[in-house]
């Protein structure tokens, strides 16, 4: 009854109320070939502690013992112990974000702090509480600036993050909304200025880029904002390496900012759930998406906090939303919230001296290997470079997976023209020894290729 709760005759009489003759007939619409029409592989009768008990065999199969150089936006981080202790407490874990003003002060005030840490992080004068992601985040400040200018096209780097381009192409789909997609410097893998000079015009609502960008480089948003600005169109940074900010100078250029605040303290998890941000100038307040907590005082004077803004579908009429997306992620910017509480400015900063100097370390011991070389020298990284080997990464990345590792993110799916390139991601996690490792392996190949 633990798992099945229905009885046999409370699902007949749930069948007989919506008119169908068996459960099956709720599947007809599906078709047959993606169907299950056998029982699950799975051991029958089982007692509850028998069922934990394989699972926790199962779970031991996991590899935990790797050491992992991927990033291209999932960022492996430590994560202080008090952020579990903390968001765990039944005031912060519920089913449902509490903002009723009179009994969830605690929950609204958390709110407001990420709102305000997030704002002094990335140099604008308000910020959301929060998206799905960033990549819905980014999809979010382009349809907002659509609102802002009252135009219908954007424009895209080509060097944003390949999977937040797809999200913002299935959002623009029905909006009526065609983008164009600006190519790299190959030299450089910063945004090709010229091209985006003629790319941009007096149509363009939004211009879209990230820094750091998909390749790790550091893109000139000052040069990119008066490209934009000349023709009347917002600039939209897009920031997936949060860690970043710590030593990079914020792009206060920018009119949108959107941001992936998963590095700040939120476990990987397998891809999710990650906690998306869009931070902007004030005057766009009023078509931002999400929602926005508040800080005003009592009929006595105290100080409280209350939901300000909330421009979604429950709160709104529809035709006023400025978003679809009907949750935020409370639970996961409380884990930011914490996490930037427990680092602090200094914190924060040495955080992100420390992945700086992780990468340097990496790009320069791997590319010093036979065949190898570094790819974009001409501008400033963060925690990620391309790396361009003799050998093809396929072969590389079995190579290194054999001996525990997992090597860079392969490129040619979403950048075909940059051959064997591969991205590698060096976060504080990472050691001095396990990058030697790579290097060995990786010199090993590029000897015998």
């Amino acid at each position: 009854m633990r798992y099945l709760p229905k009885s046999p005759a409370e699902r007949e009489q749930m069948l007989a109320e919506i008119g169908a003759q068996s459960i099956a007939d709720l599947f007809a619409v599906i078709p047959a070939e993606y169907r299950l029409e056998r029982d699950l592989d799975v051991p029958r009768q089982q007692a509850e502690s028998e069922i934990i008990d394989f699972f926790r065999a199962a779970a031991h199969k996991n590899a935990t013992d790797y050491v992992s150089f991927l990033g291209a936006g999932a960022y492996r981080h430590y994560r202080p112990v008090i952020i579990d202790s903390l968001v765990q407490r039944g005031e912060f874990l519920t089913s449902y974000t509490p903002y009723q003003a009179e009994i969830t002060q605690g929950t609204l005030q958390a709110i407001f702090e990420f709102q305000t840490m997030i704002a002094e992080l990335t140099g604008m004068d308000v910020a959301n509480a929060s998206m799905y992601d960033g990549s819905t985040g980014a999809a979010e400040a382009v349809m907002m600036a659509v609102r802002v200018t009252g135009r219908h096209k954007a424009v895209v780097a080509s060097s944003v993050h390949p999977e937040y381009r797809e999200v913002l192409a299935t959002y623009a789909k029905h909006q009526g909304l065609p983008s164009t997609l600006v190519g790299y410097d190959r030299k450089t893998g910063r945004v090709d200025l010229g091209a985006l000079e003629e790319q941009v015009t007096e149509e363009t609502s939004a211009v879209l880029v990230q820094s750091p960008n998909f390749f790790g480089v550091i893109e000139d948003i000052a040069a990119i904002a008066k490209i934009a600005h000349a023709k009347g169109a917002l600039l939209i940074v897009s920031i997936a390496e949060a860690v970043s900010l710590g030593v990079v100078r914020p792009p206060v250029e920018a009119d949108i900012v959107s941001m992936e605040a998963q590095s700040f303290g939120v476990a990987l998890s397998y891809g999710g759930p990650f906690c998306g941000v869009i931070a902007a100038k004030e005057q766009f307040l009023r078509q931002m998406p999400g929602r926005l907590v508040g800080q005003t005082v009592d009929h006595d004077g105290n100080r409280g906090f209350c939901l300000t803004l909330s421009t979604r579908e429950q709160h709104i009429r529809r035709e006023k939303a400025t978003s679809n997306i009907c949750t935020n992620q409370a639970l996961v910017a409380l884990m930011a919230t914490i996490f930037l509480t427990v680092y602090g400015k200094e914190g924060i900063r040495e955080l992100a001296e420390h992945n700086l100097a992780k990468a340097a370390y990496a790009a320069k011991t791997l590319s010093e290997q036979p065949g190898a070389q570094l790819l974009f020298k001409g501008a400033p990284r963060f925690n990620e470079f391309v790396l361009e080997t003799a050998e093809p990464p396929a072969a590389l990345l079995k190579r290194l997976l054999d001996g525990k590792i997992v090597g860079g993110v392969e490129l040619s799916r979403w950048y075909p023209e940059l051959g064997n390139a591969t991205l590698w991601c060096a976060t504080e996690v990472i050691t001095r020894e396990q990058i030697d490792a790579a290097a060995k392996v990786l010199a090993a190949g590029l000897v015998e290729a």
